[in-house]
């Protein structure tokens, strides 16, 4: 299937969408303050050591000190056994990590001493000595051949290990040659700097979104990567020439008067990929909610279509959600732990045919993910792997109205607030007059159907009440005042 990939610059974000067929497949942004930092390598200082949570905190400059667990430190497999935290770190040691995990919500970043370098064919692992081959690359003749032709470029008396990547199937013993020079050196100048430097430092920075696309995205169904910015198309083919040249021939500079992402439809989706509610073809419709613990998306059938074909009509809903939930799980970026609720089947077959259609479309996926059969309840459970925020957590913030509830209170709910508020500061405090201000609708309320309930309290504690009506204030925004 054909891919493109549009790339669109700002000086303050890059965007970059994934096409198949003239529909968006993935979404990823990368705003200039705020670079993702998975990747990342620095000299930090253990600032704190948690025994009780086999955890430490490092200090690697960053606003909010990352995190360390013992499982995520390496230690030489001939020496690696279990042992505390306590024993293998000190409090002010300066320690080398890498961030795998960017911060999200009130976390910290999460690290590893385990350091692996990207590049265009291979993963370099310098603490491991040892030769591994992406699980993407499934035939095993195919396995041993990548394997030997790595174990014969790499000298044996050099330290390190190396990935195959999925990308390096067709790769030649050249680019392979080009890829394990670049990545020792880089391994080198991190070593060097790392000897030079104090902590906190950074050591080496993970490559930008745009260069990232030309290591990572590019795969043989890439027909071509367009790219609005002149300036960022020859910063990109200096880059491919240089770490990615097979990529060269595939960039093109995109010169047109209409906005790239508006031409192929980009901007409208990006807004799809934000709203809650998304609809399906045949009539029904998924709902999306994004928690900090997980996402569950529930499928529903929209429209009735009878008794007699019901059952045919649930199956036929269920296998287009299967492939809409994979597309938007891509679109959202969204992780960790995801409940999908496909509406109930009693046939078992459709329930296999179903998963059998969710598990083809997730296998597009390039994170890594989990997916469980149907719980006794009818749930589908699945994990994908969560490394940096979400679509909704780039672009949006919870809203200051309802706080992220996605409701506000009624009007009437606030009313009786109020009344119960007036109360209490009736009997704090000795006011010659109170006055409420709150939005229109509470006010409306007070003059109207409640106009009853404010005069039984305005006689109750003695004082007269006043309205005032604040049409900037929010649906549960109120104040009162002591005159």
């Amino acid at each position: 299937m054909s891919e493109e990939i549009l790339i669109n610059f700002t000086p303050q974000e890059t965007r970059v969408a994934v096409m198949q067929q003239g529909v968006v497949q993935e979404l990823h942004i990368e705003r200039t303050a705020s670079r993702g930092l998975v990747g990342n390598v620095y000299l930090g200082r253990i600032v704190r050591i948690l025994p009780g949570m086999q955890s430490a905190f490092v200090d690697v400059g960053l606003e909010r000190t990352a995190f360390l667990h013992v499982a995520d430190i390496w230690q030489p497999r001939e020496t690696a056994q279990e042992r505390p935290i306590e024993r293998i770190l000190a409090e002010g040691q300066s320690i080398v990590v890498q961030v795998v995990k960017d911060p999200i919500g009130t976390k910290g970043a999460r690290l590893s001493t385990q350091i692996s370098i990207a590049g265009r064919m291979l993963v370099h692992l310098p603490q491991e000595k040892h030769i591994g081959i992406s699980q993407r690359i499934e035939a095993e003749a195919e396995r041993e051949m990548l394997r030997e032709k790595i174990t014969r470029l790499v000298p044996a008396d050099e330290p390190g290990g190396f990935i195959v990547r999925t990308m390096a199937e067709n790769a030649s013993d050249a680019e392979f040659a080009t890829d394990i020079a670049y990545l020792r050196k880089t391994w080198a100048d991190i070593r060097d700097k790392a000897r030079t430097s104090a902590p906190p430092s950074l050591l080496y920075q993970e490559l930008s979104l745009g260069q990232r696309v030309l290591r990572d995205f590019v795969n043989p169904e890439t027909s071509r990567i367009v790219i609005d910015s002149r300036e960022n198309f020859q910063k990109l083919t200096l880059f491919a020439e240089e770490y990615t040249p097979a990529v060269g021939p595939l960039l093109d500079h995109y010169t047109g008067q209409r906005p790239l992402f508006d031409l192929h439809g980009v901007e409208e989706e990006i807004q799809k990929a934000l709203a809650r509610r998304v609809d399906l073809k045949s009539g029904g419709y998924l709902i999306i909610d994004q928690t900090e613990a997980m996402t569950t998306i529930d499928v529903n059938t929209g429209g009735f279509v009878g008794v007699r074909n019901f059952d045919d009509t649930i199956f036929k809903t269920n296998l287009e959600a299967a492939v809409t939930i994979a597309r938007q799980l891509r679109l959202r970026n969204l992780g960790g732990i995801i409940i999908v609720d496909f509406i109930d089947m009693e046939n078992e077959e459709h329930k296999k045919s179903v998963l059998e259609e969710f598990n083809k479309a997730l296998s597009r996926d390039h994170t890594r993910l989990t997916v469980n059969g149907f719980t006794h309840l009818g749930l589908v459970e699945m994990t994908r792997k969560r490394t940096r925020e979400s679509l909704a957590h780039v672009l949006c913030e919870p809203c200051p109205t309802c706080g992220g509830r996605g409701e506000v209170k009624t009007a009437r709910t606030v009313a009786y607030e109020i009344l119960r508020e007036l109360l209490r500061e009736a009997r704090q405090f000795n006011a010659r007059e109170y006055r409420i201000l709150a939005g229109p609708a509470v006010v409306d309320l007070f003059l109207d159907e409640e106009s009853q309930s404010l005069a039984m309290l305005s006689d109750f504690i003695g004082k007269s009440v006043s309205l005032q009506s604040e049409p900037s204030y929010s649906p549960e925004q109120y104040d009162i005042v002591l005159m």
